[in-house]
């Protein structure tokens, strides 16, 4: 998937052992298609028949706590397909339809029932995380030439296109902006899970909660 999602995560136990992995699921029930001239998406339809669950989990998992507070954790090798006999792990979604990520923190006592083909177990040791600015609408093709080139150019799987001999006059303005871009970093707060646990037995309200944030950047296409 590119651009690629990558977030930073800290409150964790560093101690505990934790599975991250992302989902990808529909926003709507819908379908939709693309306007050209008044350059806006439209509804078209129902959505189609859902396809099966699959979920990415990230490879350097399992890992402590220390160790993912230490890193930023990239989702750069997920990969999407619209193929729904695919075989290879690939997360599958409908062309021209809307869908949200989702990234998961689980901790492994509660890691039992996680697979790559089934839904995201739920319980007090799973955070699930979700980002409006990261909602998008697939496509099996860019319509707009200025875009695709620029994301040949900044794809790295995209090597195979790439032409280091073509006029690239008319993308300078692009280029030089996105090679000085900052994306957005989003901030979220959750109940550190080693709190969680603690307060499980207790009854003190007044008790100190740490807390843990994450971080999220992507970019944002118009």
């Amino acid at each position: 998937m590119f651009p690629a999602m990558r977030v930073k995560i800290t409150g964790l136990d560093p101690h505990q052992q934790y599975y991250i992995a992302m989902d990808i699921v529909p926003v709507d029930n819908k379908r939709y298609r693309y306007v050209y001239h008044s350059s806006k998406w439209m509804v078209a339809g129902n959505a189609d028949s859902p396809v099966p669950p699959r979920v990415y989990i990230h490879p350097d998992s399992l890992a402590s706590g220390d160790t993912w507070m230490r890193q930023v954790v990239s989702f750069d090798k997920l990969k999407l397909t619209n193929n729904e006999l695919d075989d290879q792990g690939h997360i599958i979604l409908h062309s021209m339809h809307k869908y949200q990520p989702r990234v998961h923190v689980i901790r492994k006592d509660f890691s039992s029932d996680l697979s790559p083909t089934k839904p995201v177990p739920v319980g007090d040791g799973v955070k699930t995380f979700n980002f409006p600015e990261t909602v998008f609408t697939t496509v099996t093709a860019y319509q707009n030439q200025q875009i695709t080139r620029l994301k040949i150019d900044r794809n790295p799987f995209a090597k195979g296109f790439r032409d280091s001999g073509r006029n690239r006059t008319g993308l300078e303005a692009i280029m030089e902006t996105y090679a000085f871009w900052r994306p957005p970093v989003r901030t979220l707060t959750f109940e550190d899970f080693t709190t969680m646990q603690k307060q499980q037995g207790r009854e003190d309200a007044s008790a100190t909660r740490d807390t843990a944030f994450l971080m999220i950047s992507y970019l944002k296409q118009d």
